[in-house]
């Protein structure tokens, strides 16, 4: 298979070279099986006397008893004030600067008291961890930003000095136990003693506070987050870096829980992936101003999460839409990135995470090879298997619709971007792959993907197979995928192969979304479309085995806004279907 083969030939060829024979015809032949683990059927998700329990437990942080143990010494100063190696937002700085606190699509006065019901969660979360102070340094030096911080931190002493759910919770009271020690001087600048004592005294009350919990957190971020917390405390907070070794050790078992050899994560989200590298960034940088080397759990993490997200940066510097990961710009990747000292650049031929990442010329594909996150694992996770994003150059050509960003969403959209009609995949009976159950989960579905690659001077080819229609229609979906070396040729067919005792299967289609700027315009033969980029390139795409037509379609982007697009969707006539985009010009 090469550039040479014609628009209209849109069949798959198998490769020259006789190893290894991805085309076989059987779907269980070779390849590498990913499987879901514990299958969907028996991850029910968090039980509710996990509930009960973590229930039962914030109650008795309410206690007089719980607050007698976080006493303690009293500290008189930070060990040192670590330098925050991410750039924050200066606009965002210079709106909190005249008085306002603005997130997530809440625009808040900074004189508005954090247990607003109005507030976002989203909002409410963001202004109690103190994230905002990185944005206020971006716009304000010292002295104006302590003018400006200074009351807010008071006012919040003032209301959140014993436990509130909202703001204690361990991942929100750990990022703010960082802010406040990387932003220091903007808190403590001020000639009053007994406010600067009731700072410095909140900081120590929250590493006790997180010593004392962090084991009842079950395995995941939020464990990962209150461990860093608790490792900075005992770096800066004297009384505290007693606990160093704890700590460490905390944190060095709840990264191995989340963070998987080749740097995938258990939600398979990219935001996780980057929140991860920002978090442990700050860790770092901690170790740094003690003088010290960092954990080798953190170093070990980050040289393992960089590349693994890089995989699925597409041709724009962003990353593609997994599973929820919203909201992440090329700019917030980039600044991750340089600051983590590793190099970007995803392993050639492997696919971290369950990602499949092909690269041809400027040409990027990126396919969704593995199943489903677990239920326990996954809150926000996609029916999304087999679905790619393509892209030219630095344009998006084919997507996915996204997930929600900071601003908010209706909720049947919100609830419509999970799905795999949201995807650009194989739609069987109008139905997703993997079931998304009434309280949000994901159920039964997806439970195998075989994954089979070749590469070769030609090019590369994917043979994908998932068995989230067995158990309901008695089929697989399997999925071919080649590109051209050059990167202007990409072929694919998508099957339904029988396995076991066939169903009746229903209608299917295989739907394309096109990038935000891209159009589309239909053949008279109902067999293609001429699709154009904004700056005027062309791409010719063609079926076989159904008629193609173009419909409307909805891309969120970073900054979470909906955006009106097109997707072309292909209505299948038989059990297979061919199709084919190739690049008019150079």
């Amino acid at each position: 298979m090469s550039d040479r083969g014609s628009v209209d030939d849109a069949r798959l060829a198998p490769p020259t070279e006789p190893e290894p024979d991805l085309f076989a015809p059987r779907p269980d032949t070779g390849g590498d099986r990913l499987r879901r683990a514990a299958g969907g059927g028996g991850d029910k998700g968090v039980s509710l006397a996990e509930r009960v329990t973590a229930g039962l437990h914030r109650l008795s942080y309410r206690t007089a008893l719980h607050r007698i143990r976080l006493r303690g010494h009293f500290p008189l100063k930070l060990l040192a004030v670590p330098a925050d190696p991410l750039p924050g937002d200066p606009a965002v700085g210079t709106r909190i600067l005249a008085g306002r606190l603005p997130h997530a699509g809440f625009n808040a006065p900074a004189t508005l008291r954090f247990a607003d019901a109005s507030a976002p969660p989203a909002w409410r979360a963001w202004a109690h961890s103190f994230a905002w102070l990185r944005d206020l340094a971006a716009a304000a030096d010292r002295p104006a930003g302590a003018a400006a911080a200074e009351p807010v931190v008071a006012r919040w002493l003032a209301d959140f000095g014993d436990f509130d759910a909202a703001a204690w919770a361990p991942d929100t009271m750990a990022r703010r136990l960082i802010f406040w020690t990387a932003y220091a001087p903007y808190i403590l600048s001020s000639p009053d003693l007994v406010y600067r004592s009731q700072v410095l005294n909140a900081l120590a009350r929250m590493a006790r506070h997180l010593d004392r919990t962090i084991d009842r957190l079950p395995d995941g971020v939020v464990r990962v987050t209150a461990a860093a917390g608790l490792n900075v405390a005992a770096l800066l907070i004297p009384g505290v870096d007693a606990r160093l070794a704890r700590a460490e050790g905390l944190l060095d078992r709840a990264l191995a829980a989340v963070v998987a050899g080749d740097g995938g994560v258990a939600d398979r989200a990219a935001s996780t992936q980057l929140a991860l590298i920002e978090l442990l960034l700050q860790v770092r940088a901690t170790y740094a101003a003690r003088g010290r080397a960092p954990a080798a759990a953190v170093a070990a993490a980050i040289d393992r999460l960089v590349p693994a997200l890089a995989t699925v940066v597409m041709g724009d510097g962003g990353a593609g839409q997994w599973h929820g990961a919203g909201g992440i710009g090329p700019a917030r990747l980039a600044a991750a990135f340089v600051a983590s000292g590793v190099v970007a650049r995803p392993p050639r031929a492997a696919g971290p995470a369950g990602y499949q990442r092909v690269t041809g010329g400027g040409t990027i594909l990126v396919v969704d090879a593995a199943p489903p996150p677990q239920a326990r694992a996954g809150g926000n996770g996609h029916a999304a298997t087999l679905a790619f994003e393509l892209s030219d150059g630095a344009q998006r050509l084919v997507v996915n619709c996204g997930a929600p960003g900071l601003l908010p969403l209706p909720a049947e959209l919100a609830a419509g971007l999970r799905t795999t009609a949201a995807h650009s995949t194989l739609v069987l009976a109008d139905s997703n792959s993997t079931r998304i159950r009434p309280d949000g989960a994901l159920g039964r579905g997806v439970e195998e993907v075989i994954v089979g690659r070749h590469e070769s001077e030609d090019g590369v080819w994917l043979d994908l197979v998932h068995d989230g229609y067995l158990r309901r229609f008695g089929v697989r979906h399997r999925r071919r995928l080649f590109v051209s070396a050059s990167g202007h040729d990409l072929r694919g067919e998508d099957s339904l192969e029988p396995a076991g005792r066939r169903r009746r299967t229903p209608a299917c289609d295989i739907r394309f979304h096109l990038g935000p700027g891209v159009e589309a315009t239909p053949t008279a033969d109902a067999q293609g479309a001429v699709v154009r980029l904004p700056d005027g390139r062309l791409w010719q795409v063609r079926a076989r085995g159904g008629t193609l037509a173009v419909d409307d379609s909805v891309w969120i982007g970073p900054d979470g806004t909906p955006r009106p697009t097109r997707q072309l969707v292909i209505a299948a006539a038989g059990d297979s279907v061919s199709w084919s985009f190739r690049r008019s010009g150079r």
